[in-house]
């Protein structure tokens, strides 16, 4: 189990939750607390831009390059192989991408306020993103909306003829973009 490995031990899968978790609440707090009150609507858009924004990353990230792009596609062969496996992407990657493909660029584009807000919405979305699908493998399903999530996650495991169905939190970016099961 190393830090870079695909499947986790029990212990490294739930500090993932952990960690994100954790790093959402730090980082709301930080903004609410140390965030100019001046600027608060702006911070406040910013992390709904981000927590927005995150549903595309998540649509893309999985269509095109889970899907796609070696040697990704073949790591996230396993998880449709194994799908009750503890198979996710080690946290050092995804915090690393995180940090550099979004806190990074937007504190070089704009300011310390927007590019932690942006950031805790990317964050907030990926954390959501985890949880559902960790939902979709391994819980009941008690709600409506989980039902849906996991009838949509279904077809996507189990695709006829070609893969389709690529959000994982919504299925929004399915529509918009044809890749939605016509069933």
């Amino acid at each position: 189990m190393g830090l870079f490995s695909l499947d986790h031990s029990r212990a490294a899968y739930r500090f993932d939750f952990a960690l994100y978790g954790a790093a959402v609440v730090l980082l709301a707090a930080f903004l609410l607390l140390a965030g100019p009150r001046e600027r608060r609507l702006e911070i406040a858009a910013f992390a709904l831009a981000g927590l927005v924004g995150w549903t595309a990353i998540e649509y893309a990230l999985h269509r095109f390059v889970l899907h796609r792009l070696r040697p990704f596609c073949r790591w996230h062969a396993e998880h449709h192989q194994r799908p009750m496996a503890l198979i996710c992407t080690p946290t050092i990657l995804s915090a690393t991408l995180i940090a550099a493909l979004v806190f990074l660029p937007a504190l070089a584009l704009g300011n310390m306020w927007s590019a932690c807000a942006l950031t805790l919405g990317v964050m907030g979305g990926y954390l959501s993103f985890s949880i559902a699908h960790h939902a979709t493998h391994h819980w009941r399903a008690d709600s409506g909306w989980l039902r849906r999530r996991k009838r949509w996650h279904a077809l996507h495991h189990h695709p006829i003829g070609q893969s389709d169905c690529y959000g994982v939190t919504s299925a929004f970016w399915d529509y918009v973009f044809g890749s939605a099961r016509r069933t």
